[in-house]
């Protein structure tokens, strides 16, 4: 058996819940799940910049908590923190490591970065058009999977740092390392891959997005813990959490996180596996303790996905409140003026009344006045200065009315398109590069 920690479900999340789970979880492995399609297109623009950067902006914040714990208690750590630039995070970790007097070893994985590779006449999954019809390409990452981690695994590194690799994946690789899994062995695969796609997002499945005070009550919110898994040599997994820490796992947190991003339960396609949630049987065997079992695959695809990231203009935005009797009134006048000043000079402009229809574009109908109203105005533009316009047209709201504007906020913002595309397996390849602390050692493999 190995227990495998969650740390983190996303690039900001909360930094002590990992350092809880590697000082009092007894782990073998703790993830942290970073990254994102955006995120990672965020990134490439920071290396363009600066060439030493382009990672995880908050790797140094993270290990400088955990080295020492994980080199006391001889947890590995695997992360995306590479983000754009894995390399150049090693290096960061090995540097901080040393400071401390801490002797580990630190693994790359590279290759996902693809842009070389990619061909302007190729189509996006999302709307089968040529990506030369998006513009600027910036980035194109492909999904590595559990393969990619394994030689790194093998090193003996104790830190894996890697670039885009499909959230199970970071879990899937330790338990083919450590069982000797084949890769080939599909209900096995399946099986890993749905105990990491429970632990993926952290605290979601500990009762996270799950709350709803009245509804769906859990204890001890402040203080939620993250999950780990004991996972068995059959893939079978009991997901649980540090006794005494906040949260829920149940039979319904664990339900929700299973569904999550799921387009088609039947085939959930990741580079290792298709895997079937239709199979996958639940248990519960104590309070916050959920076994997992039972789940079926197929081969995994012939072909890597690619987040490929895209320079998609700009973005002006401009904010004002209106509070008290008409709030909801006097906002809605302000949103005609800005329509009326605004029309035809934006891409998809768009007007929002937060508090009333921002979110589902409808108040289904609730009569009840808001007592207040945040306006809220966005649209896309060729140029910074461009759209600027729409924050200026807001501001000058303050004296030209309607009656009681103020809190006035104004943005303009280069945006970061995402679309997807396809690249065969046999046009890439990872490799990893091994960095060590306290001796200068640097090899490649």
């Amino acid at each position: 058996m190995i227990r495998i920690g969650s740390g983190a479900g996303f690039s900001g999340d909360r930094l002590e819940a990992a350092v809880l789970l590697a000082e009092k979880g007894n782990l073998d492995y703790l993830i942290l799940e970073c990254l994102a399609e955006r995120t990672i297109a965020l990134a490439q623009k920071r290396k363009l910049s600066n060439p030493k950067l382009g990672y995880d902006p908050l790797l140094e914040k993270r290990m400088e908590l955990l080295l020492p714990v994980i080199s006391k208690n001889k947890v590995r750590i695997i992360s995306n923190m590479g983000a754009a630039n894995p390399v150049a995070a090693a290096e960061k970790v090995v540097e901080m490591a040393e400071s401390l007097g801490i002797s580990l070893k630190v693994a790359a994985v590279i290759g996902d970065d693809v842009l070389e590779h990619i061909r302007m006449d190729e189509r996006s999954l999302e709307g089968d058009l040529p990506l030369s019809s998006y513009g600027q390409l910036i980035s194109a990452n492909a999904y590595f999977g559990a393969e990619a981690i394994l030689p790194a695994l093998e090193s003996g590194a104790d830190i894996i740092i890697t670039g885009r690799v499909a959230d199970p994946s970071l879990f899937v690789a330790p338990m083919v390392h450590h069982f000797g899994w084949s890769l080939d062995d599909v209900d096995r695969i399946a099986q890993g891959t749905v105990v990491g796609h429970l632990l993926e997002c952290g605290g979601q499945v500990c009762g996270g997005y799950f709350a709803d005070p009245g509804k769906k009550d859990v204890p001890d919110f402040a203080y939620l813990g993250f999950p780990f898994a004991d996972v068995h040599s059959d893939g079978s997994a009991v997901i649980s959490k540090i006794e005494g820490t906040g949260g829920l796992i149940s039979l319904a947190t664990v339900k929700e996180q299973l569904l999550y991003e799921v387009l088609n339960p039947n085939e959930y396609i990741t580079p290792d596996v298709v895997a079937d949630f239709t199979t996958v049987g639940l248990k519960e065997n104590a309070p916050n303790s959920i076994a997992v079992f039972d789940c079926k695959g197929k081969s995994k695809p012939s072909a890597f996905k690619v987040s490929v990231g895209y320079l998609a203009g700009f973005m002006g935005e401009g904010e004002i409140s209106y509070a008290g009797s008409n709030a909801l009134g006097r906002a809605m006048l302000a949103g005609d003026v800005l329509h009326e000043r605004l029309k035809g000079e934006f891409k998809d402009l768009r007007i929002d009344y937060i508090g009333s229809t921002s979110v589902h574009r409808t108040n289904f109908g609730v009569s009840e006045e808001p007592y207040e109203i945040r306006l809220r105005v966005a649209g896309k533009a060729d140029s910074a200065e461009k759209a600027a316009k729409i924050g200026e047209e807001v501001e000058a709201l303050y004296t030209n009315g309607p009656a009681g504007g103020g809190g006035v906020r104004k943005y303009t913002n280069e945006i970061v398109g995402i679309v997807s595309t396809l690249i065969p397996r046999s046009k890439i390849g990872s490799a990893i590069i091994l960095r060590e602390s306290v001796q200068d050692e640097k090899k490649i493999i």
